[in-house]
């Protein structure tokens, strides 16, 4: 009973290891939080405003959209009041006399009507109500100000939507990997592989796919590094930059004695404690902007002994037909136990191979048949 209890909790702290939080999630984001506040400067995120902006979401954007127009809108309408008030167009006509006094504003008697006019003057509108005299020289000055402060408040705020819409993380979503990884042996040797494939016709021009591997290690020394990155090179049969992306690409990553997948076998596989981040870089063709898409593999996503199933056909019209079903499907396939086991059977059979073939040929040497051999010798008797 004791035993089962044990084998039960050390069960459930080996499940709690190998469910580590990740770093990149899957669809690309960072799990990251920076903890401190003494090199957190608020006032440098100011100073790159427009980064700042461009990065905040949609809700704020919105928000700040409503409230500098308002704003500009409120502000100036104080200012025109100001204006009116001081000039005497707000104090109430006692005789004719007064009556004759020359206005700025035309038809400006409360805050309510200047905020009105300070927006048909940002909006161009012009209704035709209020206007200026031309009578009062500020009046001309603060509406030149307030159509440059208009224009200027127009472009930021194009420009910031414009920048928001034109991200290229936007067109990262439209390039999706293989929920697994597998490894199996492909053209003689043990290999690690992943999809990725393009969902646009448009083609992401230059790109180009690499790994890191993630994982915590100990120095000689006895320091223990978190996130010791490890570059992990992913190969197509073409090579690993300029991928022709117009189908789904299976890439792979040869085990050889110096990845460091070459140290697990299939038993060990899912106790190990590191995530596989891989990278795809390239240019939007349509907008000339370079994205990169994310991805990563825990443990417990890759599958020892296993290769994707086909999504590459042909149809009978002679056109190339993508089924995306298969996309992250795999099938069991014929695999070693470990690395260092394909590795040891691979150099035996080299070695047994350059055997055989040990020797010099003798071009002079015939080659004549024993039985014509004997039946010369019988009848030279």
């Amino acid at each position: 009973m004791f035993q089962f209890i044990r084998k039960q909790i050390h069960n459930h702290l080996v499940e709690r290891k190998i469910r580590r939080t990740r770093l990149v999630t899957k669809d690309g984001h960072c799990n990251i939080k920076f903890g401190t506040t003494e090199y957190h400067n608020h006032f440098a995120f100011l100073m790159d405003f427009w980064t700042t902006f461009v990065e905040i979401r949609w809700c704020f954007v919105i928000v700040l959209f409503a409230a500098a127009f308002t704003g500009s809108w409120f502000i100036f309408g104080l200012l025109w009041y100001s204006l009116a008030k001081n000039n005497g167009d707000l104090d109430v006509l006692q005789n004719s006399s007064e009556s004759q006094q020359l206005k700025c504003i035309e038809n400006i008697n409360s805050l309510t009507t200047a905020f009105l006019y300070s927006l048909e003057t940002q909006t161009t509108i012009g209704y035709g109500g209020r206007a200026l005299t031309g009578h009062c020289p500020g009046t001309v000055a603060l509406l030149i100000i307030q159509s440059l402060m208009g224009a200027i408040i127009n472009c930021f705020m194009c420009g910031l939507i414009l920048a928001k819409i034109s991200l290229p993380n936007r067109r990262a979503k439209t390039v999706t990997f293989s929920k697994t990884a597998v490894i199996c042996l492909w053209k003689g040797n043990l290999c690690l592989q992943i999809r990725v494939a393009n969902l646009r016709k448009t083609l992401l021009i230059g790109s180009h796919i690499y790994g890191k591997l993630l994982r915590t290690t100990i120095t000689p020394e006895g320091e223990t590094i978190i996130l010791d990155q490890v570059n992990i090179d992913f190969l197509v049969d073409a090579g690993k930059d300029n991928l022709f992306f117009v189908c789904p690409l299976t890439l792979y990553h040869v085990i050889d004695k110096s990845s460091p997948f070459s140290e697990m076998a299939v038993d060990t596989l899912q106790q190990q404690d590191f995530e596989l981040v891989v990278f795809l870089d390239g240019t939007a063709e349509s907008t000339s902007l370079s994205c990169q898409v994310r991805t990563s593999y825990l443990p417990r996503e890759i599958k020892w002994g296993y290769n994707f199933l086909p999504v590459i056909s042909r149809t009978k019209g002679g056109k190339y037909r993508v089924d995306l079903s298969n996309f992250s499907k795999t099938e069991p396939a014929v695999t070693p136990h470990c690395a260092c086991c394909f590795h040891n059977e691979h150099n035996m059979e080299l070695i047994l191979h350059s055997h055989e073939r040990e020797g010099i040929d003798n071009l002079g040497f015939d080659v004549i048949d024993l039985q014509n051999s004997v039946d010369v010798t019988e009848k030279s008797d």
